[in-house]
């Protein structure tokens, strides 16, 4: 059976640099099932007349995966997910994951494994980005690389057969801010034809608020301590005018503009991002004239999470097939 998280024969995702070869699989070769020996073909007469048959299970074939770096920061990598076009297609659209974890954590493979696989079975190609990582990168380094990664994909799209002007952004937690951010920073539309963000917390002041809140969870409290790591100050209890500004320029909310690109929004009902995040966004976003939905999906469920919910992927595949037309 080929290896679980779809590596490579190796063990790993494959690396290179776009230009300098031919993209690698990112799975084994499948190897022919074995021929009964007696040449009767899949079934087999017992002496007393009983028939067995054999059966061969059938894995489908994943799609090629290979890591490239788009920039010299170690934590400049990116992975990409993609099935070799048939002979007529066309350029396909791409979607760019940037994961959560607070800004401080996590990792471009995690939980986007299995969506990713999913997703080039529907024709799109998939590419999941690492970014540098707080205290040690101050804000706006991470904004920074996600701009460089999809940079990145555009530069070098003839590699995965992509359109570059159809390509979309999807992040979870804080990885979900950061897609909004690629959504309004400048003109949005001309960075990413759309956004999806699962628990985003657009809004980092208003989370460093409900940390500091009597009854505040462990998870408010650690996104409250996150902010603060984030822009490398603690807001109220410093004087510094730099702080603020790059608290404001953290907050998605004072880049809207008409030419944002339009979004889905979601949340969990039990969410400890609350659902507040983004219906302030959707709204200074639908004044701009800019799409914006926002759901809720019953449960405490945050960020990827909701991957789980029965509901959630179909929704996430129809907002971007009618967005990007895979077919096309």
């Amino acid at each position: 059976m080929p290896p679980a998280d779809g590596s490579g024969p190796s063990g790993g995702p494959e690396t290179g640099v776009p230009g300098t070869g031919a993209p690698g699989s990112g799975s084994p070769s499948a190897s022919s099932p074995a021929q009964p020996e007696n040449g009767q073909g899949a079934t087999d007469g017992e002496p007393d007349g009983t028939v067995t048959a054999q059966a061969v299970m059938v894995t489908p074939q994943l799609p090629k995966v290979r890591t490239y770096a788009y920039g010299k920061d170690a934590a400049q990598r990116i992975d990409a997910y993609w099935r070799e076009p048939g002979p007529r297609a066309t350029p396909r659209p791409a979607l760019l994951l940037l994961h959560g974890g607070y800004w401080m954590e996590g990792d471009k493979a995690g939980s986007w494994r299995y969506f990713a696989r999913r997703l080039t079975e529907e024709g799109f190609v998939v590419l999941s980005a690492n970014y540098r990582l707080a205290p040690k990168a101050q804000w706006p380094a991470q904004r920074n690389d996600a701009m460089s990664a999809l940079a990145f994909i555009k530069k070098h799209a003839r590699v995965w057969d992509i359109d570059p002007n159809r390509v979309a952004v999807m992040g979870s937690s804080a990885g979900g801010q950061l897609a909004t951010q690629l959504g309004t920073f400048g003109t949005g539309t001309r960075q990413v034809r759309g956004v999806i963000g699962l628990s985003p917390p657009n809004n980092p002041f208003l989370a460093f608020q409900d940390g500091a809140k009597p009854g505040a969870t462990f998870t408010e409290r650690k996104l409250r301590r996150a902010v603060a790591d984030l822009v490398r100050c603690v807001p109220g209890l410093t004087a510094d005018p730099d702080c603020w500004t790059r608290l404001d320029d953290a907050s998605t909310l004072t880049h809207v503009s008409a030419g944002d690109a339009p979004m889905l929004l979601m949340h969990a009902t039990g969410d400890f991002v609350p659902v507040t995040q983004s219906t302030g966004l959707a709204s200074a976003l639908r004044a701009a004239g800019v799409q914006a939905t926002v759901k809720t999906i019953d449960g405490d469920m945050h960020a990827s999470e909701m991957l789980e919910d029965e509901h959630t992927y179909p929704t996430i595949l129809a907002w971007l097939k009618k967005l990007l037309n895979p077919g096309q």
